[in-house]
């Protein structure tokens, strides 16, 4: 035992993004999230969280870039790197809805030892996995 409490989970992941709104529109209509909070904290800044249709995992809090330093990571906060993954419980029709909604693939799925996997973009050019787990 680490003396750390045992019910610990990452709850919310902050992705920099140019703008609120088209933000929340891309993720909303192009791959079925919801937004869970939406609150305005004066001064052009708001607490926008949203997650997948279900509900289930990391919250994305979009946090709107400020500034220079954050106006440059948008889209590439981790340096060309997959930094999101998109846990599917069916990789086929996921992907299928995503291409039909215009979501860019990077490559072709491909199966891997830990399951059926495909890079894709957001908006911004960020990396993400849209990802079937083996069992």
């Amino acid at each position: 035992m680490t003396g750390f409490a045992e019910n610990r989970s990452i709850a919310t992941v902050a992705l920099v993004v140019a703008n609120y709104d088209e933000a929340i529109s891309w993720y909303v209509d192009r791959l079925g999230f919801v937004i869970a909070e939406d609150v305005d904290l004066g001064g052009g800044k708001r607490w926008v969280t949203i997650t997948p249709g279900n509900g289930q995992g990391a919250r994305l809090l979009l946090a709107e870039a400020s500034g220079d330093a954050q106006g440059g990571v948008v889209g590439n906060q981790t340096g060309g790197r997959v930094f999101l993954f998109l846990e599917t419980d069916n990789f086929a029709r996921d992907h299928a809805l995503m291409l039909e909604k215009d979501v860019e693939f990077r490559e072709a799925p491909r199966h891997e030892a830990y399951g059926t996997v495909a890079v894709f973009a957001d908006l911004y050019g960020n990396l993400w996995d849209l990802i079937e787990p083996k069992c």
